[in-house]
């Protein structure tokens, strides 16, 4: 199997580096320093206590590689557009394309049931360019349950978790998606095969879609967010709304969002992908996090104004800091 990663971060390094030292042959988009790295001493993993490098063919040039059977893109969503770009010479008909990223994706209901069956969200592809040139067909959703970071450019460190929910785009399971969750759980990944990947999404965004933005508007950990009284409400109000989005379009929850809350305060001081960019100063993905659910609210008629308030003060912070 042809396998490239495209964004050797934190999520990409560490699928690409378990892959390859499950030995796999793997392909690694990168550019910059990242590509300097991994071509001077490889794809660094830390975790467990130890370091690993491994070494990987990395490339800026995507066409020096052709079509592959699967393509992992783990980038943000405000990287996604020119990624789309610059993959083209990696995806043929026969390509399978999983996406490792947080928040919603452009293809959200492509397939499905209910009032916004096959909805385009502007929020997130305004133009129908990912829809052309990554078509829903070939995508599998992957829901990303790990803690991961990037202390250094091309190492990644895999501080907890291990869980992978992977799921087709439109629905039902194919022995290619079968296969594929083999080869991820031969990297040593758990993972679970789901014909509902959409409600998987939409339940792990209905977690980090406070937690993120809070975190980066103050620079807080997930502990001291939520241990503010005010802040901890705050939240509550705010995945109580997502929740009554999440009923209109057949994502349902089924969990107070008290109990989702402590569950995440028992993982302690969590620093959060979006404060690790605030850091990085690198773009927000406030389009798919926060934005792309509000369009929804506003499609379904569910008012949602503790919602479209973190996301303007976040987007405003976001503008005068440059991270846009």
């Amino acid at each position: 199997m042809k396998i490239c990663v495209f964004g050797a971060g934190a999520v990409g390094g560490v699928i690409a580096a378990r892959l390859a030292l499950a030995g796999n042959a793997i392909s690694v988009i990168a550019r910059g320093p990242v590509l300097e790295a991994l071509r001077r001493h490889g794809l660094r993993l830390q975790q467990d206590g130890r370091s690993r490098a491994v070494r990987v063919d990395a490339t800026d040039r995507a066409a020096d590689l052709g079509p592959q059977d699967l393509l992992v893109i783990a980038v943000k969503q405000p990287s996604l557009a020119a990624l789309a770009v610059a993959a083209a010479p990696l995806v043929a008909d026969h390509t399978r394309i999983l996406l490792a990223m947080n928040g919603v994706p452009w293809w959200f209901f492509d397939g499905a049931e209910g009032p916004l069956a096959g909805t385009t969200l502007r929020s997130v592809d305004p133009d129908g360019d990912l829809r052309r040139r990554l078509p829903t067909g070939q995508v599998l959703g992957c829901v990303v349950h790990c803690a991961c970071d990037t202390p250094e450019p091309g190492t990644s460190r895999l501080t907890m978790g291990n869980r992978l929910i992977i799921g087709e785009a439109l629905g039902a399971s194919s022995s290619v998606t079968a296969a594929i969750a083999d080869l991820l759980r031969g990297a040593g990944f758990q993972v679970a095969v789901s014909d509902q990947v959409r409600r998987d999404i939409w339940y792990k965004l209905w977690g980090n879609m406070t937690m993120n933005p809070v975190s980066a508007l103050t620079g807080a950990t997930t502990d001291r967010i939520l241990d503010d009284p005010l802040v901890n409400a705050f939240c509550c109000d705010i995945m109580a709304e997502a929740a009554r989005i999440g009923e209109r379009i057949g994502c349902r929850v089924g969990q107070i969002p008290q109990a989702r809350i402590a569950v995440t305060r028992e993982l302690g001081a969590m620093k959060t992908s979006m404060l690790q960019d605030v850091e990085a100063g690198r773009p927000l993905e406030l389009a798919a996090m926060l934005g792309a659910v509000l369009e929804i609210a506003d499609r379904v008629g569910v008012a949602a104004p503790n919602m479209a308030a973190l996301h303007g003060l976040t987007r405003l912070f976001a503008q005068v800091r440059g991270l846009v």
